[in-house]
């Protein structure tokens, strides 16, 4: 058995629906596209992709539609107009969590390809200051390409490493979309059995996501709002990161307060107990909301 299969096994008594997640996880990924609203508004939007052939259905996010079908063949003038961009809606929760609003001062510090850090700007209506951070230059490439593309002006876009970014700033909110295992994309073929879409080559994943957290929670003013993020179902990955901060520093996690349907975060796996305040994180599950797999939590400085 590989991997990720191992560990779903070791979370079927956590997962509600445990056979449901299985069977849905033979189902291609479904295709969200988020309309930009600082270029167009939902109507006009809407009308253009029903123009260009693509027949969609609403979803609980006002500016995010589920794509049921569209001619993959055919490029969308939409997309290089800037009217939309392809992203699942589990994606978009990260952002709603941090509630950025107009003026103020954000980061986003994992921020390429630039899929939250663009919603974060959307939402903040492009007004105030929103720094939007990668380590890696080719990954620096598409996060320019779509904030330009999405007619973004508020956005300066830096290039470090997160776990150790010296910013004159500090922030009034911070989005850490940490790098993980990628668990919630995975795919499993229902004619192999084999997992698909896996995430290859990452190490020493959970320190690195503790570095993360702690030095953005460091970098929030007092009152300040962090989000943490990932697409992983992986509790070392998430629950224990979480353990870690509120170990470490004077933080306490806050209500999420969502569209979607989600599980409370887990206090409890094989012989690790967690604080009983991650129960206020979220995880979202693939068969739940047909979409990537993510965890989310809201900490409050």
């Amino acid at each position: 058995m590989q991997p990720f299969l191992k560990t779903l096994e070791e979370y079927r008594d956590l997962i509600p629906g445990f056979q449901e997640l299985l069977e849905h996880l033979q189902k291609p990924l479904p295709v969200y596209f988020r309309i930009n609203t600082l270029k167009t508004n939902l109507e006009k939007a809407k009308a253009f992709l029903k123009d260009e052939g693509v027949d969609f259905e609403e979803t609980p996010i006002d500016e995010v539609v589920k794509v049921l079908y569209h001619d993959h063949q055919r490029p969308l003038l939409s997309y290089f107009l800037g009217y939309i961009y392809p992203q699942a809606i589990s994606s978009c929760l990260p952002v709603l969590a941090l509630d950025p609003k107009p003026g103020e001062t954000v980061l986003d510090l994992c921020a390429a390809p630039g899929g939250k850090a663009t919603y974060i700007s959307q939402k903040m209506q492009d007004r105030g200051f929103l720094v939007a951070n990668d380590r890696k230059r080719g990954r620096i490439t598409s996060l320019l390409s779509n904030v330009k593309r999405l007619g973004i002006t508020n956005t300066l876009v830096t290039q470090g490493r997160g776990e150790h970014l010296l910013l004159p700033y500090s922030f009034h909110k911070v989005l850490v979309d940490a790098p993980c295992s990628g668990q919630g994309k995975y795919r499993i073929d229902p004619n192999t059995g084999q997992v698909k879409h896996m995430v290859k080559g990452k190490t020493n994943l959970s320190a690195i996501q503790k570095a993360l957290i702690k030095h953005a929670f460091d970098m929030l003013r007092p009152g300040g709002i962090l989000v943490y993020s990932t697409c992983t179902l992986n509790v070392e990955e998430n629950e224990e990161v979480i353990e870690f901060l509120l170990n470490k520093r004077r933080a306490s996690l806050a209500p999420l307060d969502l569209p979607v349907e989600h599980e409370p975060g887990i206090t409890s796996f094989k012989e690790k107990r967690y604080h009983e305040q991650i129960r206020l994180a979220g995880r979202f599950y693939p068969h739940k909301i047909d979409s990537v797999g993510f965890f989310v939590a809201k900490i409050v400085k």
